[in-house]
């Protein structure tokens, strides 16, 4: 299911795919903000959108995309390093 639907959902297993640069955040979605305000209301947006499709997952989630991925996927990785780090 896109994203959009998943929330108030909830699911065992979780997988979300095509997290990819140019997808998440959708670019033609960025390509249409016209100023400053309106490119961070769309990365909020779409990052929320991002933590609402892997927070329905209950026991299990797998997040995948292909290089160059999504720096929202980047910003997982970096959180998941630090955590393990402390």
């Amino acid at each position: 299911m896109p994203m959009h639907e998943a929330k108030g959902a909830e699911y065992r297993a979780v997988a979300v795919l095509a997290l990819d640069q140019d997808i998440v955040p959708l670019e033609e979605r960025l390509m249409s903000a016209n100023n400053e305000a309106r490119l961070d209301e769309i990365m909020n947006t779409e990052r929320h959108l991002l933590y609402v499709a892997a927070s329905r997952a209950r026991d299990h989630l797998w997040m995948s995309g292909v290089k160059p991925v999504s720096e929202f996927l980047e910003d997982v990785f970096k959180l998941k390093a630090h955590l393990l780090a402390r």
